[in-house]
């Protein structure tokens, strides 16, 4: 019982963490009473889930989820749909990608600049699927992109935005943070990709931080990199690769956020017929699935020195981008779901020393 307007605690016995192999919801229902009778009421959910950093024994730090290290390792997710681009056709379709992710044994989504309609994000709580969600680019150009963490660029690295244009991005940005901030899934913030529109970086990324101090901030996916943020996160197509713990570890996590990318056009469920692309391309489904068995194992070798995470380019192919796990229409799997979960399970084994 609580009064309104006012701050009350619930108690919940026996509790169980949120996590991707347990996705505990706790059913949450408010009633507005008056002289005890009910008024109004409220029907919601919640999870109790922990997303944090900490060194570890080597003095890298760790990307720790309900204070223990899970690798996180995930698509890149851009949402697209060939009948209606940035609008998925039906709720069931929506709640498909989610439910693919899950069986091909990925953990983590990377929502790729844009945002998800609320029932998204609801399918990620309840399937669980931890999310990394992008601010959406604008206002791209007039800045350089330095995609090498340590080099010295020659250009500008933030852009020069107008006050107008900042002023949107930050009511923007501030305005997806709260409207999703009850999600569990939820646990990274992206406000920049690849330098695009990328502008007063270490502000941008200690106001997000200070905004919302229960998520970890990736300042700037692929660069460009500044002293900010908890999380170093390159860009390195196709092969797995990272940073190098001995300079970055000691002070943020680091990442893989984008890699991969191996193309296959499936006749019949391609955008175009010609002039598709991957940013390394295969004429069959072995051949892919080789390549990419050999990207797993790869990365595996990286997670005990020090990699928390990575994001493989890409859930579906996009237009001319024949990247995907799955063809835009969602039809054709590439690489079927069970050897793929197989082949994952050696990302979440405990790093040898």
């Amino acid at each position: 019982m609580g009064q309104p307007n006012a701050d009350f605690e619930l108690s919940v016995p026996n509790l169980e963490a949120w996590s991707p192999s347990n996705p505990k919801l706790y059913d949450l229902e408010i009633q507005l009473l008056r002289k005890g009778k009910v008024i109004d009421q409220a029907k919601s959910y919640f999870a109790m889930r922990k997303i944090s950093m900490e060194k570890d024994e080597k003095g890298i730090q760790r990307m720790l989820l309900n204070n223990k290290f899970t690798f996180q390792y995930g698509p890149l997710d851009q949402g697209w749909w060939p009948d209606g681009l940035h609008t998925a056709p039906t709720d069931e379709a929506l709640k498909f990608d989610v439910i693919k992710t899950k069986e091909m044994g990925f953990n983590m989504i990377r929502k790729h600049i844009k945002v998800e309609p609320a029932r998204w994000y609801r399918y990620c709580d309840s399937i669980g699927m931890l999310v990394w969600q992008d601010m959406p680019s604008g206002d791209l150009g007039g800045n350089h992109w330095d995609m090498q963490p340590g080099k010295i660029s020659g250009g500008n690295r933030d852009k020069a935005r107008s006050q107008e244009s900042e002023g949107y991005y930050r009511k923007e940005w501030k305005t997806i943070m709260d409207v999703l901030h009850n999600y569990p899934s939820i646990v990274i913030w992206v406000p920049f990709n690849e330098a695009w529109g990328q502008f007063k970086t270490k502000e941008i990324t200690e106001w997000t931080m200070a905004n919302d101090p229960s998520r970890l901030v990736n300042s700037a996916s692929g660069g460009n990199f500044m002293e900010t943020g908890h999380i170093l996160d390159i860009h390195n197509y196709p092969d797995a690769a990272m940073p190098d713990p001995k300079i970055f570890g000691a002070n943020q996590v680091l990442a893989l956020g984008e890699f991969g990318g191996l193309g296959l056009p499936i006749d019949g469920h391609s955008w175009q017929q010609k002039d598709n692309w991957g940013y390394q391309s295969f004429k069959n489904k072995t051949e892919l699935l080789e390549r990419y068995k050999q990207l797993i194992r790869d990365l595996t070798r990286l997670i005990p020195m020090g990699l928390s995470a990575a994001v493989y380019t890409q859930t579906t192919d996009v237009e001319v981008e024949t990247n995907g796990l799955m063809t835009y229409d969602r039809k054709v799997v590439k690489m079927p779901e069970a050897e793929l979960n197989t082949a994952h399970q050696a990302l979440y084994q405990p790093p040898t020393k």
